[in-house]
């Protein structure tokens, strides 16, 4: 089933962040990161300029910290744990959702980072999504962690240079927060519409728990990560599901930037906990539907959501 509710909600959370500025907002939704792997690099090999000296940049993110670089040149990879996280170590397979500044670790000047595009990068550890210096360094790590990775050209972009700033057999450093650590989960334990009652007519946002979680509570403002299905409200047909591509989909619940549904159905979970939201036309995709999911318009539309991690400052 084709994937479309991620894609409206990242295009909903970049539209918000950068509305000041729409050269921004294009530029910021091409997603570009400078750790993808030499092999993207020929289809996006144009890196960031440091911050500040592009006017087309988005607004700073107040919450950028600042990267201390080494006193040496690192010739292997470096680790240092900063702060401390909690729960499962990151093992190969798993997906980890992360905040980074990325420097030359000669000079510190910056290259890249994802504070200024708000929005944590998510990748699946030691599957070679990024650079080989990242899927060692980020092996490990626990959600809440703070990690400093010195990583040297061979464990980098080695010869190749990467853009204006990343020279050749240029060593780097990344300072990263570790939002979510999220183990793979079991296919054959994503939802069926066994338990969901069908809906029509509703008038406002309402939610069951299906099964309930164990682990920290889902406030409002933060983000949730989840694994869902999507149901037509009136005859329980499943239209996505995200758990065919096997990779979770952050979700926002801040009230500025969240989908209406999830912004009234997500807060009050637990995390390892199930939850069916029911929304009216009007918390979802509006009274015309979403003729390319399969929601007729008028139709109500139920979410079947696992929550698997939840990260980010709450509202007051």
């Amino acid at each position: 089933m084709r994937r479309t509710l991620p894609v409206f909600l990242a295009a909903t959370l970049l539209l918000v962040a950068c509305s000041s500025d729409d050269t921004a907002n294009d530029e910021t939704a091409s997603d570009q990161t400078t750790v993808s792997t030499a092999a993207d690099d020929d289809a996006s090999s144009t890196s960031e300029a440091p911050a500040g000296t592009d006017p087309a940049a988005p607004p700073a993110n107040p919450d950028k910290p600042t990267v201390e670089i080494p006193d040496e040149i690192p010739t292997e990879l470096q680790v240092n744990v900063l702060e401390e996280g909690s729960g499962p170590a990151s093992e190969a397979g798993d997906t980890v959702f992360v905040d980074y500044v990325g420097v030359r670790s000669r000079d510190g000047v910056e290259f890249d980072n994802s504070y200024d595009r708000f929005q944590p990068l998510d990748l699946v550890v030691g599957t070679g999504q990024v650079i080989e210096g990242w899927d060692q360094g980020l092996t490990g790590v626990q959600a809440g962690s703070t990690v400093q990775l010195d990583i040297p050209a061979d464990l980098a972009y080695g010869p190749d240079a990467n853009g204006d700033i990343i020279g050749e057999n240029e060593a780097l450093t990344f300072l990263i927060e570790v939002r979510a650590v999220i183990q793979p989960p079991d296919p054959a334990d994503a939802p069926t519409e066994a338990g969901v009652p069908e809906s029509e007519g509703a008038t406002d946002t309402i939610f069951e728990d299906l099964r309930d979680g164990d682990g920290p509570t889902l406030e409002a403002g933060q983000t949730a990560v989840v694994n869902y299905v999507v149901f037509r409200g009136d005859n329980l047909v499943a239209l996505e599901s995200s758990w065919d591509g096997g990779e979770p989909v952050p979700i926002p619940t801040a009230s500025a930037t969240g989908f209406p549904g999830f912004v009234k159905g997500l807060p009050g979970m637990m995390v390892g906990g199930r939850r069916a939201i029911v929304m009216p036309p009007g918390d979802a995709f509006g009274p015309d539907g979403n003729p390319q999911m399969g929601l007729p318009a008028g139709t109500d539309m139920i979410v079947v959501v696992d929550l698997l991690g939840a990260f980010g400052p709450a509202e007051d």
